[in-house]
């Protein structure tokens, strides 16, 4: 894939993370797990606005498979950063890069655990699961497992409202970044990155 710069240059993007930019494969992550992302909270939030009506049902039906896919999605996009941790962008200097790290870990932590007491919790269930038809574990009698189940339905819901208010945070910082510091950190994940002038 290639940018055009508006003096006309054509800068390759590469498929792996620069000092300057993200590269094509984080993106491709950063961009479909957000898309997931706001697929899973815009069907639980109607839910909790409309009940558990037709409209909310669109959403949610998938809402359990989706959160597998996003799990295994967190699982290869860790992996991917930490492959390419040596030449990725940095996160700044001084306090606001340190709260930057800080963020991200906990964005990370957060998008790791939310799915993960959910699949616990419906492996101990006690019913079958295949998400979109494929087994992924069989079903068993003798009702739910209490220490399996127990930690999703404590934690799983108010720790996903968490993760969206650390999201909406996320975004916020990006636009802060854009238009109150008029630096370059939002089109390293979004867009083109601005080329030092002659002598800068």
């Amino acid at each position: 894939m290639t940018v055009r710069q508006p003096d006309g240059q054509i800068l390759a993007l590469s498929w792996r993370d620069t000092p300057e930019r993200y590269g094509l494969i984080t993106r491709a992550l950063h961009w479909g797990m957000a898309g997931v992302f706001a697929w899973q909270f815009l069907g639980m939030a109607l839910r909790n606005l409309l009940g558990r009506g037709p409209v909310a049902g669109f959403f949610v039906s998938s809402h359990t498979a989706l959160g597998t896919v996003l799990l295994l999605l967190v699982l290869l996009r860790g992996a991917w950063g930490l492959y390419n941790r040596p030449r990725r962008p940095p996160h700044g200097p001084g306090w606001l890069g340190r709260a930057s790290v800080a963020g991200h870990l906990a964005l990370y932590g957060l998008m790791l655990l939310v799915p993960s007491l959910a699949l616990l919790r419906a492996y101990g269930s006690g019913r079958a699961f295949s998400p979109f038809g494929v087994p992924l574990f069989p079903g068993f009698q003798g009702g739910p497992i209490g220490w399996m189940t127990a930690p999703g339905n404590a934690a799983h819901g108010l720790l996903a409202w968490v993760l969206l208010a650390l999201i909406a945070g996320h975004i916020v910082m990006a636009v802060a970044h854009r238009v109150i510091w008029r630096d370059d950190v939002l089109q390293r994940m979004a867009g083109r990155v601005r080329q030092p002038a002659a002598g800068e």
